[in-house]
């Protein structure tokens, strides 16, 4: 319960923030052009507070937290009484180009919010952990090519990597692109070399695209040592006992507590007889896998945790790394961020229309409510890096092409700055019912993909 409402609280921050500055972003520019603004809204439905400030715009908070809206003047709302003085500041007798640039702007201070959390970030220092590589899947591209657990990637066709979520964004981006990628690889003696890979062999699908590559953060080997057992798990069933050690399951030997997870995980509902050695003394103990997830997607569950070894924390903190810039460095990079997550998020879109990445990417708000309770648990840098790559997708979506969003009345006004008119009524009315019909076939795609990931 006090999960599902932090993770609540978080998204409801995060959510304000980036609506706001949207919302702010149509305001600022419109009052810059002279347009008279009437309402400035945080959230729909029922006003949970109000106020009218001195420049006479009502300013708004309301009840449901996942959107917003700036009204402006406008001859063409019904029942509108404009008094003759303010008839020059109503956004129906503006220029085209001013009223494209009011659609504008609200996407576009999402991408300045983005660069100025970037911005902060690198400064600040952003953490990580370095792409050290665990040991890869037989069969998998990684295996194919010759990596080995405790190998570091440091570069991708001679651009640097210095965390793993360099290396995620930078791994799409080439894979997107279908081509050989050179990786530079750092052993853990110090001897480097220089492996091509054919990304051509792999699935886009962020989902599949790790997997199919074989590459995980390195999990530093740790003894088969029952740590946690968690009470009316199989486990606890079985008579397991915190410190046992795991010697064999089925007389096959387990050599680590990696090893021991791994065979577990692959084994869901089958009886197992595990060679123990508790307080010195060889025992056998013989138990039924528990299962998480139905069908192909079961995966095997003990209810125990590894037990942290003396020096274990030593090992991780080695494989912590921080990106700090300078100002201007800080800047080049949040600006280099940004572009890139919002060309991968188009790229994505597009393969995602042509059917090679799966819809079940389309996230809803209970799953960006739990990425966004994740992010704050991780910690502030986190939950910034969290909001900046949520204000960048509010970016990119607004100015989708689709009347009833920022992209789609761009683009009637971009029409009519060509065609010399606007268009027609009926056709500007056609268009935002298809648009709404779009809308509500998103957002149906996204809550279904949130009951699945739930149910799942």
């Amino acid at each position: 319960m006090l999960d599902t409402l932090h993770s609540a609280g978080s998204f409801i921050v995060a959510i304000g923030v980036l609506v706001a500055f949207h919302e702010f972003g149509h305001f600022w520019v419109a009052r810059r052009f002279g347009i008279k603004v009437l309402k400035f809204s945080i959230g729909f439905g029922r006003p949970l507070w109000s106020r009218r400030g001195r420049d006479g715009v009502e300013y708004i908070v309301a009840m449901i937290p996942l959107g917003g809206y700036v009204k402006l003047l406008d001859e063409r709302e019904a029942d509108v009484v404009i008094p003759p003085q303010d008839l020059p500041h109503a956004f129906n007798r503006q220029s085209v180009w001013k009223r494209i640039g009011v659609y504008a702007a609200g996407p576009a201070f999402n991408f300045l919010l983005a660069i100025a959390f970037y911005w902060l970030l690198y400064m600040v220092g952003v953490p990580g952990m370095k792409p050290v590589i665990d040991e890869p899947p037989a069969g998998t591209v990684a295996a194919r090519a010759g990596f080995h657990a405790g190998e570091q990637i440091v570069a991708l066709d001679d651009q640097p990597i210095a965390t793993w979520s360099v290396l995620r964004s930078e791994l799409l981006d080439h894979a997107l692109n279908h081509g050989d990628t050179r990786f530079r690889v750092l052993a853990a003696d110090g001897a480097e070399r220089t492996v091509t890979v054919d990304l051509r062999a792999v699935r886009i699908d962020p989902a599949l695209l790790f997997d199919d590559l074989g590459l995980s953060p390195f999990d530093p080997p740790r003894p088969a040592v029952v740590g946690e057992v968690v009470a009316g798990g199989a486990a606890a069933e079985a008579g397991f006992q915190s410190g046992d050690k795991v010697l064999s399951i089925d007389g096959e030997p387990v050599a680590s507590f990696q090893a021991l997870r791994r065979t577990i995980l692959s084994r869901p509902g089958q009886v197992a007889r595990f060679a123990i050695e508790r307080r010195g003394q060889p025992m056998e103990l013989s138990a039924i896998i528990g299962s998480d997830g139905a069908g192909v997607n079961a995966v095997g569950r003990m209810g125990f945790t590894g037990q942290i070894m003396a020096g274990e924390a030593d090992l991780w903190q080695d494989l912590r790394a921080e990106v700090r810039l300078d100002p201007v460095a800080a800047a080049s990079a949040a600006v280099h961020q940004t572009w890139q997550i919002s060309a991968l998020t188009l790229r994505l879109l597009y393969r995602m229309v042509v059917g090679e990445v799966s819809v079940k990417n389309v996230s809803g708000p209970i799953q960006i409510a739990q990425a966004a309770g994740y992010s704050a648990n991780a910690g502030i840098a986190a939950f910034v890096t969290f909001v900046a790559m949520v204000s960048v997708s509010i970016g990119i979506f607004n100015l989708l092409p689709i009347p009833m969003l920022d992209g789609g009345q761009i683009l009637f006004g971009l029409i009519e700055a060509v065609k010399g008119s606007p268009l027609p009524e009926r056709v500007q009315l056609a268009g935002q019912q298809v648009g709404m019909t779009l809308l509500l076939l998103l957002m149906g795609l996204a809550f279904y993909n949130d009951v699945a990931s739930v149910i799942g």
